[in-house]
Order: structure tokens, then sequence, then C-alpha cells
């Protein structure tokens, strides 16, 4: 083999073995699965698509280039589903079939010698309109969900890839008698070219791979806050969130107040039905707690059957009422179990931040005294603190 074609080749085999690796990966992640087996087909097709290209030169078959082109265009589309599925975005099917159809016209008219740069210009600038539609989700996306910086790190070496995309694009504009010549020749240029492919590719495919790191970093992060049964907050969470509005209202003196949160007869409930049934009847009242929560508001699992909600700005009455709504709601939606309706209730205490001399420990003390006056009244209902002595 000639030189650039040897150069392709190291490209190729370098791509086939990262795209095996993601796809190995994927069998063992949890999350991202479907982004990362999307990468692994950018990769393979990435490689296929070269591999078919350089055998298609040395053979002289242009059935061999044309299916190179096609897979050079399937890889960057699945790159760009990879993108969009790994950041919850919907795919740009449309747009995408229609790229993929002018691939396979530039294809099927690039048969004839005399349409060969037609074939490259067209080709070309349709992976750097990709490339160019794929660095853009990089950086808008990476950079309003993670963090600025990696939205440009990760859209930088796609956007060059687009950038010598469009200048062969360009150069087929402008001189189409030697440009289809100038891809297949044995040259420095294209040497050059192909190890700088090689380096960019391994840039980026870096790039994707701690893009993947940061992503299973924030989920462990995630899951290290959040009760496993509920996906509320757990007890660890909702002391940091406690003890930063504590903290907050001493610098600026606002009030907020804290609701102490527990279902009535839940051992009841547990020893009829069964320890899935109380599971299942806290999954229910979580979901119809956070149903009514404001987005300032931390509801979070406290233990057992107990949970906390901390409301930012609420005084008493405004507790109040929201601690209305939650024993409301829970009484009228009864838990759905074998096909039966198991009416639940919840009693609720309710405490607000006295001032700078508060703490957190006295002021869920409070709550926790105004809740067992709830459960002495007859449970399902709200009591606030008591006022304290003159």
């Amino acid at each position: 083999m000639s030189a650039t074609a040897t150069a392709f080749m190291m490209v190729a085999a370098q791509q086939l073995l990262l795209g095996i690796g993601w796809w190995i990966a994927a069998t063992l992640m949890r999350t991202a699965r479907t982004a990362a087996l999307y990468w692994g087909a950018f990769a393979v097709l990435t490689g296929l698509s070269l591999m078919l290209f350089m055998l298609g030169i040395q053979h002289s078959d242009e059935l061999l280039r044309a299916l190179g082109n096609i897979a050079a265009v399937l890889a960057v589309l699945a790159l760009q589903h990879g993108v969009r599925c790994f950041f919850d975005v919907p795919s740009l099917w449309a747009a995408q079939t229609v790229w993929l159809a002018v691939c396979l016209a530039a294809s099927v008219i690039g048969f004839r010698e005399h349409h060969a740069a037609w074939r490259v210009g067209v080709i070309s600038a349709l992976l750097a309109l990709v490339n160019f539609a794929i660095a853009w989700d990089l950086r808008s996306l990476a950079g309003s969900r993670m963090n600025p910086r990696w939205g440009l790190v990760l859209a930088l070496p796609i956007a060059t890839g687009g950038v010598l995309f469009a200048a062969r694009a360009v150069r087929a504009a402008l001189s189409p008698q030697t440009v289809a010549a100038e891809v297949a020749a044995d040259s420095a240029l294209n040497i050059g070219s192909a190890l700088l492919y090689l380096a960019l590719t391994l840039v980026f495919q870096l790039t994707l791979v701690s893009l993947m790191m940061s992503r299973l970093v924030l989920d462990l992060r995630r899951l290290a806050r959040r009760d496993p049964l509920t996906g509320l907050l757990n007890r660890r969470a909702i002391d940091e969130a406690l003890d930063d509005e504590v903290q907050r209202s001493r610098r600026l003196g606002s009030v907020f107040s804290v609701l102490m949160i527990d279902v009535d007869h839940f051992k009841v409930l547990n020893d009829r039905e069964g320890h899935a049934a109380g599971d299942r009847a806290l999954q229910h009242l979580a979901t119809l707690m956070s149903a009514q929560t404001r987005e300032i508001d931390r509801l979070g699992r406290w233990g057992g059957e107990e949970f906390v909600m901390l409301l930012p700005g609420a005084s008493h009455d405004a507790a109040m009422a929201m601690a209305e709504r939650l024993r409301e709601r829970a009484a009228c939606v009864p838990l759905i179990w074998n096909d039966t309706p198991c009416p639940m209730t919840i009693s609720i205490g309710v405490a607000q931040w006295r001032g700078e001399a508060d703490g957190m420990v006295q002021m869920l003390a409070r709550a926790d005294a105004a809740l067992y006056r709830a459960k002495a009244r007859g449970r399902n209902c709200c009591e606030v603190e008591q006022a304290p002595l003159s």
C-alpha cells in the first residue's frame, strides 16, 4: 500500500478499536448506555469508511468509494444521535433523513467520472455541515447543563473537523478538475491530513470519555443525596439544606418554616399488607407531596415513615396552609394496593424560624413536638409549634 493508504488504515484501525471499546463499556453502564452505543457506532463506521475509501482508491472501484462516503455520513449522524441522547434532547430525524438522501444521491451521481468532483464537494460540504451542527450541540448543551468550559473543549475538535471538510468542499468547487485526483494521490498533504485526523479523533474520543465520566460522577453525587426508595432527599441532604437555610436567614434576616410529617398507622399497614405495601405507600405519599411543593421548597425522607419539608420564606400562616394542602391531598387520594383502595392519612407539625438565636436542632424539636400533639389529637391533622413563653 502507498504511504497515504497506510496512514489512513492506521486511523481506521484506531477507530475500530475505539468503537469496540465503547460497545464493551455500554454493556457495563446503566446511565448513558444508548449514547455509548451510538458513539461506538460512530467510531466503527468512521473506521469502515476509511477502509472502504482506501480500498476503492487502491482498486479503482467507485462502488467502494461511494460506500465509504455513505459510511462516513452515517458515522457523523450516529455521533449526533449519541450527543443528543446523552443530553436527553430529541434527535433531528427529519434533517438527518434529508442529509442521508443527499449523500446517497451524490454517491450515485458520482459514479460517473466527470461527476467525481461534484461528489467530493457535496459529501465534504455535508460532513462539514453535520460536524458544525454537532459542535453547536456540544457547545450549547454541555455549556448550559454542565460547565461552559466543557462546551468549548468538546466542540473544538469536531468544529476543527468541520473546517477541514469545508475546506475540501471549497477546493472541489474552485478546482473540480484536480480535486478528485488529489483525494487519491499519495502526497504529503494527504498523509498529513490522515495524521491530523488521527490526532483530532483521538482527542475527541478522549473528551467523550471525560464527558461520560463527569456524568457518572454527577449521578453518584445525586444518588448519594437521594433516598433510594422514594427518590426524595435523604436525611443527610435535607440536613444540609436546613443548615444552608439557617445560615442564609441569619445573614438576611429572612423567615422560613419546616414541616415534620408522619404517616398515620403505618405499622398497621405494614403488618396487614406486608412491607411491599408499606414501601409502595411511602412512594405514593412522596409523589403526592412532591406535586404540591414550590420550586424552592425541599422535601426529604427523615427516616422510616417520617418526612421533613423546608419552606423558605414561609411564615406560620403560609406553612400551615401548605400543611393543610398536603394533609387533604393524602386523605383524598388513597393508595391502590392489589386493586383495593387503602386510605392513608398524615399528621404534620409546623415550626418557624425564630431569629438569629434559633438553631436547626431546636427548630426541628419544636416541629416534632407539634407533630406529637397532632397525633394526640387523633391524627390526620396539623399542629403549629407552641408560642414561646414571655
